[in-house]
């Protein structure tokens, strides 16, 4: 899978991308994820890329020409049809699991950061397939959402975890919370492991581990089973 980022503040996003488990399946080939910097593509002396909207108001826009003109290079040679556009905007639905799934089987999926007081709504019209935030609440820019978004779904891009299983069945994936998880040492300060997780009877195991879920999932969100 490939992945675009075109951001203002492509140093941000990098860092972020090349640790833990993403940044290892970059280096690995597994994923592609590169990250572009608008301002490359300004015609401006000073690499200039937002001005005052019209009509007036407060704060300054990402303009347009900048824009697409790094989108147009960044996608030059490949089919539109094999691209998807994803603006990073409070004003989108939710991220969820579902939807990293479904973005996850994208062959290229380009990842727009605004800045500012946002962009000029012709950026949306011209190349924006579909505008996605990551909770109603307002950043000062699209870096840390796009980082979500490629965290979310690069890993479920297949090889980028040692297993499948490693996300089939944790929190939110399977519809319900995950269940509560130990290791060494059993003592912990007097807290010990339950013992049924020491008893080797797997069978028993899989049946607590499944109520443990149902219990956590009713207490901390029950929402999750409406569904």
């Amino acid at each position: 899978m490939k992945i675009d980022i075109l951001t203002l503040f492509p140093g941000l996003v990098d860092v972020v991308l090349s640790e833990s488990i993403i940044g290892r399946a970059r280096r690995a080939g597994i994923l592609e994820i590169n990250v572009h910097n608008i301002r490359d593509y300004s015609e401006d002396k000073n690499r200039r890329v937002d001005d005052t909207p019209y009509g007036g108001g407060k704060g300054m826009l990402m303009a347009a020409p900048p824009v697409c003109a790094c989108f147009d290079a960044v996608t030059k040679g490949t089919a539109r049809e094999k691209i998807h556009t994803v603006y990073m905007s409070p004003q989108g639905k939710v991220l969820t699991q579902e939807k990293a799934k479904e973005l996850s089987e994208c062959e290229n999926l380009v990842v727009l950061c605004g800045h500012y007081e946002g962009i000029d709504e012709r950026i949306i019209e011209e190349i924006v397939d579909e505008e996605i935030s990551i909770g109603d609440y307002v950043l000062t820019g699209g870096e840390i959402p796009a980082c979500i978004l490629a965290d979310a779904v690069g890993r479920l891009v297949d090889g980028v975890l040692s297993e499948p299983e490693c996300h089939e069945i944790e929190s939110i994936a399977c519809g319900l919370l995950e269940y509560p998880q130990y290791t060494r040492p059993y003592d912990f300060r007097g807290r010990l492991v339950p013992d049924i997780l020491l008893s080797g009877n797997h069978a028993e195991i899989d049946r607590w581990r499944r109520e443990k879920s149902l219990e956590r999932t009713a207490a901390k969100r029950p929402d999750l089973l409406k569904n």
